[in-house]
């Protein structure tokens, strides 16, 4: 019940209070970022979401799209800008997902969305991970972010989907917040966010 009709109303509810309240926020980074990026100040990308049908992900865009001699896009730690970097660590970033929140597509709590390349490499185990709405923040995220490797995240993530409850959200949202002021976990040592996942 909590999952199919309670969950859903919280999430729509919570996301639509929450953009209100932060709109100005929101606005004020959309400004800064469209300076600073000298374009648009979003980012966009398709993930996969539950039952692995694929959304696009609305996120403020962090980083620029600078490519070497081949064309080929630099490494993330090379991309993100000075105002892109404090803007992630304080998770401003993540403030546009509210929308895939309110339309459905995702909820504030459950496994993050990951790139839509890694569906093939995924095991039986962590394919359950996409049983349930992607979220803004998850199990695996209170628990290390991208500091930890990939196989403790979908540990995480799959613990997450199997527990699931009311209070288990209460709880991960309140350590989320923690998280935040802390700055916990932001990156792997050496990357912008975590190494690509390699199965």
């Amino acid at each position: 019940m909590y999952q199919n009709l309670l969950k859903p109303f919280f999430d729509f509810f919570g996301a639509l209070v929450l953009l209100l309240v932060a709109s100005p926020i929101i606005v004020l980074v959309a400004i800064i970022l469209a300076f600073s990026n000298g374009g648009s100040p979003f980012f966009l990308q398709k993930r996969p979401g539950k039952n692995e049908k694929t959304f696009t992900i609305i996120k403020f865009k962090t980083m620029d799209n600078k490519t070497d001699e081949t064309g080929k896009l630099l490494p993330d730690s090379e991309r993100l800008t000075a105002v892109g970097k404090f803007i992630r660590s304080s998770s401003l970033d993540e403030l546009p997902q509210l929308i895939n929140v309110l339309i459905g597509d995702m909820s504030f709590v459950g496994p993050r969305p990951l790139l839509p390349e890694y569906l093939p490499l995924y095991n039986k185990v962590q394919k359950l991970r996409h049983k349930v709405k992607p979220g803004i923040t998850g199990w695996a995220q209170v628990n290390g972010r991208n500091a930890i490797s990939w196989e403790q995240k979908f540990e995480f993530d799959v613990w997450y989907v199997e527990h699931q409850s009311f209070w288990f959200d209460v709880k991960i949202l309140f350590k989320t917040i923690e998280k935040v002021f802390k700055k916990d976990g932001i990156s792997q040592e050496g990357q912008a966010t975590a190494e690509p996942f390699k199965k």
